[in-house]
């Protein structure tokens, strides 16, 4: 981990999807190494880098909200999209929101607060102007000054993440945190060069923190 960084993520809600649930959404009890990629992401991404999640660090008390959002019901069939591409032409590729609406209920998590540890490592696409004291040296610039090329996200676009540097020394985890804790089967990341086939790991949880495996462990499965 000699190009690691370590930052804090916080948020007032939380929705981390569970892929087995069909209808209604229901969060993870805490944030997926899916989920700190694409906030890592936000901050700073290359194709020369890959980053890796090696540690979540849960601040919080783990609690859940149940809300009603509206929802659009259907999605712009991938046909139709070609058949505008091919014709240069967006006419009738459209969705009317107020035709397809849907009120769906979502068990959210509610205050999150995480400090997580993660590294990069350079690809097959990192060109001689590439090196890690380079990009570790953009990320951390970025994270202090709070700047990113997308804002950040909690599981799902709505809910915003707040992120920034972690505290120097890190605080205790909460009392309610303490001992051990299984939270089952997890999503570990999408494998885009498989199909875009899901990985999953057996994430448990020791005084509210997460060691994360690396991605060629036996512990993450498909």
């Amino acid at each position: 981990m000699a190009y690691g960084v370590r930052l804090h993520i916080s948020g007032p809600r939380a929705l981390f999807t569970r892929p087995e649930m069909k209808v209604e959404r229901v969060s993870y009890d805490v944030i997926t190494p899916s989920a700190v990629k694409g906030v890592l992401s936000a901050i700073h991404w290359k194709p020369a880098i890959a980053w890796h999640v090696d540690c979540i660090r849960v601040l919080n008390p783990i609690r859940f909200d149940t809300i009603r959002r509206n929802e659009v019901g259907s999605k712009i069939a991938p046909g139709s999209v070609s058949k505008a591409m091919k014709a240069g032409s967006t006419r009738g590729l459209y969705t009317l929101v107020e035709e397809d609406r849907q009120q769906r209920a979502s068990v959210v998590l509610r205050d999150v607060a995480y400090v997580i540890d993660a590294h990069f490592s350079l690809t097959d696409a990192a060109g001689p102007d590439d090196n890690e004291g380079k990009h570790l040296d953009i990320f951390n610039r970025r994270l202090a000054r709070g700047q990113c090329f997308q804002q950040p996200c909690l599981g799902t676009r709505e809910f915003a993440a707040d992120f920034e540097p972690a505290p120097d020394p890190l605080p205790d985890p909460h009392p309610d945190l303490d001992g051990q804790r299984d939270l089952g089967w997890m999503l570990y990341d999408i494998d885009y060069d498989r199909g875009a086939q899901p990985r999953f790991f057996r994430a448990r949880m020791v005084d509210g923190v997460i060691a994360v495996p690396p991605p060629d462990s036996d512990e993450v499965r498909s």
